[in-house]
């Protein structure tokens, strides 16, 4: 990312530099949202930590909020790709909330999703913002439910247990306990929660392997 100094202008200098240009105030508004919260995140502050003329947050995204808008689906895209490879990776529901323990540990520690609770709250009293950000919610829902249906496949939990339903409830659990964990500046009544989870998901992955048996 290009560091403040030596500000690029109004000028889209060919397509490699605008795509980096635009990359650079992504990485700058991800930053701005994380460290200085919606309320700090503006075009003067992205544009610091991208290092150029704060002119070029319209000229590459027509306003703020598509670029605030940029800088979520940037950190979802991410992160999705992380969660999709430990999904990948767990043999077991037990290894599934294990998975999900560890992500939110690194999504605390990197900040990532400080970016998505930022815009939540900015789209309650943003009339632009409100659809966009719940239209980026929708997928995290399904993603959860496709997850958990493979978790549940042959136990006997799976007919008390609609992973769409269930899926609802884990997204806003999850969203709950990290902006908790960030307010209060303490994980461990979050991380304790879900080793407990793991300790309910081993045995019903017991069951399971009986059923099978």
């Amino acid at each position: 990312m290009a560091k403040a100094g030596g500000k690029r202008s109004v000028d889209p200098a060919g397509k490699a530099g605008s795509a980096g240009t635009r990359a650079s105030l992504i990485e700058g508004a991800i930053t701005a949202l994380r460290e200085k919260g919606f309320a700090g995140a503006s075009a003067r502050e992205i544009a610091r930590h991208a290092g150029c003329n704060q002119a070029l947050v319209f000229y590459h995204f027509g306003s703020l909020a598509q670029l605030h808008l940029a800088a979520l689906d940037a950190v979802s895209s991410a992160r999705r790709d992380r969660y999709q490879g430990m999904v990948d990776a767990s043999k077991s529901l037990g290894d599934l909330v294990q998975a999900a323990r560890t992500v939110f540990d690194e999504d605390l520690n990197e900040g990532h999703v400080s970016v998505l609770v930022e815009m939540i709250a900015a789209a309650q009293f943003t009339p632009e913002l409100r659809p966009e950000v719940a239209a980026r919610i929708r997928p995290w829902r399904a993603f959860a439910a496709d997850s958990i249906r493979d978790g549940l496949a042959g136990s006997p939990a799976a007919r008390l247990l609609p992973p769409e339903e269930l899926a609802h409830a884990v997204v806003a659990l999850y969203l709950g306990l990290e902006m908790l964990a960030n307010l209060e500046e303490e994980r461990e009544p979050a991380l304790a929660l879900f080793d407990r989870a793991r300790k309910i998901a081993s045995v019903l992955d017991i069951f399971k392997r009986k059923r099978k048996a």
